[in-house]
């Protein structure tokens, strides 16, 4: 199933009931839409063409012509991955070889890179690097996986000299997002975008003035609402919620491309801070007798 399709499948059921109609409609008969017309459509599921446009707005095309045109070629896409041998996501299977696990597990993270970065707006993407970049601080949020993720981030900040606080504890969270300003930023992460101890403490930074950034799998979350910007990540896991492997993935290629876009787009200020990092590291190592 195309990334588009998938995104429909994980929206479906917060959306209107019409609205939902045509989401069930679309995903039992893809093919069928890219030959349709947007009268015929409506028609077929009972709703009127102002909901189909309402709806391809929804998933971010411009309207039903720019719909159809996207699903082609993701369609195409999509069958073109097929018979290279590219599956989707593998779920967990008892009594797997391991050599049958290695390869699911390249698979699953490969897949999941490609499809996050298939849902990536390179306009937001360069909008959030632009305010972090100029972020006085910057807090990270997140709760269990997520947590991780916001981690590696923060190890990747304080390697580049930037002012930054990622705690997992959610009321260390609460109380760093009080007293952010409008010059700082805030990064929420969380797959579901409904966690709640991420959502209040995103919510007390956008209180504070604060830039608000997320990075999510759903559109419709509480955490995209609150949000000047929201990142998506691949949300097309099926059977795959045993340990969230696809969805970490997927936010770390996210944290990635920021902290690469932050290191280009400041370079002279940034990459000589990351090499004085890390030759200080090597050299405590050295006087440690370490390697």
């Amino acid at each position: 199933m195309a990334p588009i399709l998938h995104i429909i499948a994980v929206e479906k059921d917060r959306l209107p009931r019409q609205e939902r109609r045509l989401a069930e409609f679309i995903l039992d008969s893809p093919s069928e839409i890219v030959h349709m017309g947007i009268k015929e459509l409506a028609d077929q599921c009972d709703v009127s063409a102002a909901t189909v446009t309402r709806f391809c707005k929804h998933f971010d095309c411009k309207g039903y012509p720019d719909f159809k045109v996207k699903l082609a070629a993701e369609m195409a896409h999509a069958e073109m991955t097929s018979r290279s041998g590219n599956t989707r996501y593998q779920d967990i299977v008892a009594g797997n070889p391991l050599a049958d696990i290695v390869h699911a597990i390249e698979a699953n993270h490969l897949t999941s890179i490609r499809d996050t970065t298939s849902l990536l707006d390179l306009g937001q993407l360069e909008r959030a690097v632009d305010v972090l970049c100029r972020a006085k601080r910057i807090d990270l949020y997140g709760i269990a996986t997520s947590s991780i993720v916001a981690q590696d981030f923060y190890q990747k900040l304080i390697r580049i000299g930037k002012n930054c606080t990622a705690f997992g504890d959610s009321h260390m969270q609460i109380t760093s997002a009080s007293t952010l300003t409008s010059n700082d930023a805030a990064i929420a992460i969380s797959y579901s975008g409904e966690t709640p101890e991420t959502i209040d403490a995103l919510s007390c930074a956008k209180n504070a003035g604060a830039f608000t950034i997320s990075i999510t799998s759903y559109r419709s979350s509480a955490l995209a609402s609150l949000s000047n910007i929201a990142l998506y990540s691949s949300s097309l896991e099926e059977g795959m919620r045993r340990g969230d492997m696809a969805s970490r993935i997927a936010q770390l290629h996210i944290i990635d491309i920021l902290f690469m876009g932050m290191a280009s787009r400041d370079f002279s200020t940034y990459v000589p801070r990351l090499e004085q990092s890390y030759l200080n590291v090597q050299n405590y190592r050295k006087s440690r007798g370490g390697q």
